[in-house]
């Protein structure tokens, strides 16, 4: 991830008081729908459209006053999300990875969360009713996890979007190392290299 330092939980979280602790998460849900009848959905994973114009993962800066990382992304979702999101929490289980970047001083800590398909489409419903909605985050979207006939519908379009920070690498390592695509599907995505 270009720009950005992997570190371990442990060490991230023994940077000095100069830096600044970001958690977001994506939430995904088991689907056994079929678009078109035809194509399998596998599964449902959100991200949003972030108040700049580009997509990110729900979540946000959490400080000490919040008490574990946990607990302020958990905060943030509910902000950001709405009133669904007691129906779950984000837990250290649920942590992937942390990344820094010398400048800003953030680390930016992530997170999956499977849920019922019923929560997240809960989420959904009741997005728009968040304190944060409008504002903050602009919209929900769902990625798309298949690659239409024509090799390029689907995912590999979505990749083209702009995404903030490391948002796009950490939904390719995801999606990868939980297995949510089809086997072998990733390794025949055609999407252009990102800087």
């Amino acid at each position: 991830m270009a720009g950005m330092r992997r570190l371990e939980l442990a060490e991230a979280l023994q940077l000095g008081p100069g830096w600044r602790h970001a958690c977001h998460a994506l939430l995904y849900a088991p689907d056994p729908g079929l678009l078109f009848g035809r194509i399998p959905l596998r599964y449902a994973v959100l991200m949003q459209m972030r108040f700049d114009g580009r997509l990110g993962f729900p979540g946000g800066f959490v400080d000490l006053r919040d008490g574990s990382l946990e607990a302020g992304l958990n905060r943030e979702l509910g902000e950001e999300l709405g009133e669904a999101t007691a129906s779950f929490r984000v837990e250290r289980v649920d942590y992937r990875s942390s990344h820094a970047g010398s400048r800003p001083r953030v680390v930016a800590h992530f997170y999956a969360k499977c849920l019922t398909l019923e929560q997240l489409t809960a989420v959904e419903m009741g997005a728009p009713r968040a304190r944060d909605h409008g504002l903050e985050v602009l919209g929900l979207v769902r990625v798309p996890l298949y690659t239409l006939r024509d090799g390029v519908g689907g995912l590999p379009a979505f990749l083209e979007n702009t995404f903030i920070g490391n948002a796009r690498e950490q939904l390719l390592e995801a999606l990868q190392n939980l297995g949510l695509l089809e086997p072998g599907s990733f390794a025949r995505l055609k999407f252009s290299a990102r800087p």
